[in-house]
């Protein structure tokens, strides 16, 4: 017993050693990879900046007082100044993202404001509060006009998803930001929508687009599983229908890649647009068709090789002409592979 208890003394102060000697050389190491570390230019004029930039929310830390046309020699009166007569919206603004920053940045440095990084210097404001655009106001009401509302919020959120902004439709229309955003109130999970969803707030303008989605067949919008701003940048883009491709192809391959092809043979109508058969938002036919098979296939196909003669609703089953070849898939039984095919049959594109 004697020899064991010795036997383990050795080991736990041979254990002892070899940590003490990993410590001292880890503490060798850092201290050699500091004295090679570059200058962290911590010192002198940068110290405030830096200070700034650490605990302040970097996306706020460079806000100011924003510009008023209307109200050009305005001086800022803080935060405090607007809250004494705002208390409400104040309590609203507390909990989003914008006050959040902004209180940060703040925090770190004095100069950055809060209220009036969008509202403006409010001197003018708080002597004649009854006087309509000597604050920066964000309603259709409020006498600011819409190109100075979207400047204050460009001025922080331009470029990216927002380059086409200027001459896109939503802009030559007079929407202003808020139309669509409430930074002050947390109404939406995200993006501080007007409304509880995108799919809301674009709906307050598209009904007809909305009600498309209660049709038989419809993407799964309804469902949450999507939304507008999936295939749609609301904020501009180089196509009419602001789609966030080029083409509507390309939007539509984002999820259908299988379509996408290259295919050794090709359906011509299928390259050229998916509209060309497709109905985007919701249709009363299967796979959102513009119209029921055969007669879809057959704007195009008519008088050309089989069949030669042209279907209407008289050749459904409750007409006074059934065909058979509309009883079932109709030409998608035989020719199954629309989209383009890479089979030797692929000519007629033959399943």
């Amino acid at each position: 017993m004697t020899t064991l208890r010795k036997r383990t003394a050795l080991l736990l102060l041979g254990a002892s050693f070899g940590l003490a000697s990993l410590l001292a050389h880890a503490q060798q190491t850092r201290a050699d990879l500091a004295r090679n570390l570059p200058s962290s230019n911590l010192s002198g004029h940068d110290v405030q900046a830096t200070r700034t930039s650490l605990l302040g929310a970097p996306g706020f830390a460079h806000a100011r007082v924003v510009s008023n046309p209307a109200a050009p020699d305005a001086t800022p009166v803080g935060e405090g100044m607007c809250i004494s007569c705002h208390q409400l919206e104040a309590d609203h603004f507390t909990h989003t993202l914008h006050a959040l920053g902004l209180h940060a940045a703040n925090k770190a440095d004095a100069s950055v404001p809060v209220c009036e990084t969008c509202h403006g210097a409010g001197s003018a404001h708080s002597q004649s509060p009854q006087t309509r655009g000597l604050i920066i106001g964000f309603t259709k009401d409020s006498g600011t006009p819409i190109d100075v509302q979207t400047r204050t919020c460009l001025s922080c959120h331009e470029g990216g998803p927002r380059d086409h902004w200027t001459g896109s439709v939503h802009q030559r229309n007079d929407l202003s930001c808020s139309d669509c955003h409430n930074p002050m109130a947390n109404f939406s999970s995200e993006g501080l929508m007007a409304k509880a969803s995108i799919n809301d707030t674009c709906a307050q303008c598209h009904k007809d687009i909305r009600v498309q989605f209660n049709r038989r067949s419809h993407m799964p919008l309804p469902e949450g599983q999507m939304s507008c701003a999936d295939c749609h940048n609301p904020h501009g883009s180089v196509t009419s229908p602001l789609l966030k491709t080029n083409t509507v192809n390309e939007t539509c391959y984002q999820c259908h890649a299988e379509k996408r092809g290259p295919f050794l043979f090709e359906h011509a109508p299928v390259r050229e647009n998916c509209l060309n058969c497709h109905s985007p938002h919701g249709s009363n036919q299967n796979t959102l068709l513009v119209a029921p098979i055969p007669f879809l296939c057959q704007q195009c196909h008519t008088g050309q090789r089989h069949p030669n003669d042209l279907h209407t609703s008289q050749s459904l089953a409750t007409g006074s002409n059934p065909d058979e070849r509309i009883m079932g898939r109709g030409c998608l039984t035989c020719h199954a592979n629309i989209h383009g095919s890479n089979a030797p049959s692929g000519p007629r594109f033959h399943e």
